[in-house]
């Protein structure tokens, strides 16, 4: 049973969605949406069409649960735990580059665990570190913007931090990133969001 006392209102609302967008590029760009979410989102077809979800990411260690039959989706599977030993680092270049590829070919990806907190949510930031070049506290504060119960486990952490200095090797973390981010990659509204402190 999940309890709900003392978490913040817009905790509670993010946990209650199924699914957040993340990015969102410019139409211009014939780039595909990328969204984070929980169980619950694959749960609802009607909502996947609506947002023309055509490639699952699934971050989730459920061996019952039956393959996606759809012929006109592609599904990423990625069987790991949510537990601070678990091996996500060995997933995470095939799993950018599989992100990367669909949404350059203008499809829409979910990338999706059991709750959208900490294994998606993980992958999403090495996504963003590695393809966008942001560092782990700007990717995790990025998504947080948009998805407020997202709280990888502890080796998860670790794991994306090492990540980030294998992609990143010659960036100075304390210097301001946003202004290397080129204005094609966000929409406007993304575009708002500055690295905290």
């Amino acid at each position: 049973m999940i309890k709900f006392e003392n978490v913040p209102p817009e905790i509670i609302r993010a946990m209650c969605t199924p699914m957040h967008q993340i990015l969102l590029p410019p139409p211009a760009q014939h780039l595909g949406h990328l969204w984070l979410g929980s169980f619950a989102a694959i749960s609802d077809v009607d909502l996947l069409r609506k947002h023309r979800i055509s490639h699952l990411v699934q971050v989730i260690d459920v061996p019952w649960l039956p393959p996606v039959n759809d012929p006109n989706m592609t599904v990423t599977r990625i069987d790991i735990m949510d537990i601070p030993s678990a091996d996500l680092k060995s997933h995470l270049d095939d799993a950018c580059t599989r992100i990367e590829m669909s949404l350059a070919a203008g499809k829409n990806v979910l990338v999706h665990c059991q709750q959208g907190i900490s294994r998606s949510a993980s992958v999403v930031i090495a996504y963003l570190i590695k393809n966008h070049g942001m560092s782990y506290e700007f990717a995790f504060a990025f998504v947080k913007k948009y998805r407020a119960c997202i709280e990888p486990n502890s080796g998860f952490v670790k794991c994306l931090k090492e990540w980030e200095i294998k992609q990143r090797p010659h960036i100075n973390r304390s210097q301001t990133e946003y202004a290397f981010y080129p204005s094609t990659v966000f929409s406007p509204d993304h575009l708002t969001h500055r690295h905290p402190g």
